[in-house]
């Protein structure tokens, strides 16, 4: 019932504690309420065996998503399975609510279309939240995922009746038992995506029941920092830099949120902390993370100090030479800044083939900067 109310909280405990097989119950109840005309098993097959899928496909196109296309699919296509499922019966449930209110004379049969259009357009909100959940992705990415995703349903109008001819034929018994004594393994390991995710959230939990593990409730962090959960995430940090004062991966996340959220003065606090302790942490980035502070406070000479030793050390981080960019912009000193702003747009043309959807963003904003 969350969803209606907190989707972001929902579907992160779908990832936590939900279930496959309760979502796929979900959608063909919802099938059989709706008085559907089609099988009641045909939403759930068209999600499973179409719109997931390209759901993965294009996360992997547009999101960069890690590894290669078949360990993204192992890795996450269950986990989507499941909140989409929910998210599809979450949607579908208010319908026959509306036909009984209208059976009732309560509401004109001419709004039941309007309401159809309606849910369906909830249920691409809802799969707004679902997609930034499991993949962890930016509201842009997010949002040209799901504004993609009707194609996937183009393809599966055009190959459902050719495939509901083979389902037919494959329905029988005898090749259902041996289907599932040769490929049982391989159809169990659809499952193995959400079963890890929940499991490693079921070790880090009980882990943090140990008032002195700063590692877990970092760990945890990070979970809801990836979910965009972002209270909650400041929660598990703060409660790491209680338990263990010198958590600096924390104390940086910690900054990086303040700094998100416009309180500078929060994560400046925590960024000075983590350079007292350890000015060369994650690969000198925080001294990267410091300029660009200091570049959203107005202060560009203190923003170039810190950003020009970071480009010293890492030459062909872009988005670290973007910044450069901005701050030597900021001091007036445009030719120099046109120069960072071309290494910018070089170093994520020659980064290496997997980095270079996470820089493309840096070399857009580079070359908008450009004269």
């Amino acid at each position: 019932m969350r969803v209606y109310t907190n989707p972001v909280a929902a579907m992160s405990g779908i990832l936590d504690q939900g279930s496959l097989l309760f979502a796929s119950i979900s959608v063909m109840a919802a099938t059989l309420i709706l008085q559907m005309p089609v099988p009641f098993y045909m939403p759930l097959l068209v999600l499973a065996l179409f719109y997931v899928p390209g759901i993965v496909l294009l996360g992997k196109i547009l999101a960069g998503l890690g590894g290669s296309l078949g360990t993204v699919f192992q890795r996450d296509y269950s986990p989507l399975l499941t909140c989409t499922a929910m998210a599809w019966s979450a949607a579908a449930a208010p319908f026959p609510i509306a036909r009984f209110l209208v059976g009732w004379g309560m509401l004109p049969r001419t709004l039941l279309p309007s309401a159809a259009i309606l849910l369906a357009l909830y249920f691409v909100v809802l799969m707004f939240f679902v997609v930034r959940t499991v993949f962890g992705t930016e509201n842009g990415v997010a949002g040209a995922i799901v504004g993609l995703s009707w194609i996937p349903l183009v393809a599966a109008t055009y190959l459902w009746g050719p495939l509901r001819f083979v389902l037919g034929w494959l329905a029988s018994p005898f090749f259902l038992f041996y289907a599932w004594y040769y490929l049982g393994g391989e159809l169990g390991n659809l499952g193995a995506g959400l079963r890890s995710r929940q499991n490693f959230r079921r070790m880090l939990d009980a882990a943090a029941v140990n008032p002195h593990d700063a590692e877990a409730q970092y760990q945890l962090g990070l979970i809801y920092q990836e979910r965009r959960q972002y209270g909650e995430a400041i929660r598990r940090f703060t409660n790491a830099v209680t338990i263990q004062v010198g958590e600096t991966d924390a104390h940086f996340q910690l900054g990086r949120i303040a700094r998100q959220q416009g309180r500078l003065k929060d994560a400046l606090e925590h960024f000075q902390t983590v350079l007292d302790q350890d000015e060369n942490h994650h690969q000198s980035e925080i001294l990267r993370e410091l300029g660009a502070l200091y570049l959203d406070a107005g202060q560009f000479g203190d923003a170039w100090r810190e950003l020009s030793i970071y480009v010293e050390r890492r030459p062909y981080d872009a988005e670290g030479l973007y910044y450069g960019g901005r701050a030597l912009g900021g001091l007036g000193r445009n030719e120099e800044a046109v120069s960072m702003y071309r290494r910018a747009v070089e170093a994520a043309r020659s980064a290496p083939r997997y980095l270079q959807r996470s820089v493309a963003k840096w070399s857009r904003l580079a070359q908008k900067a450009l004269p």
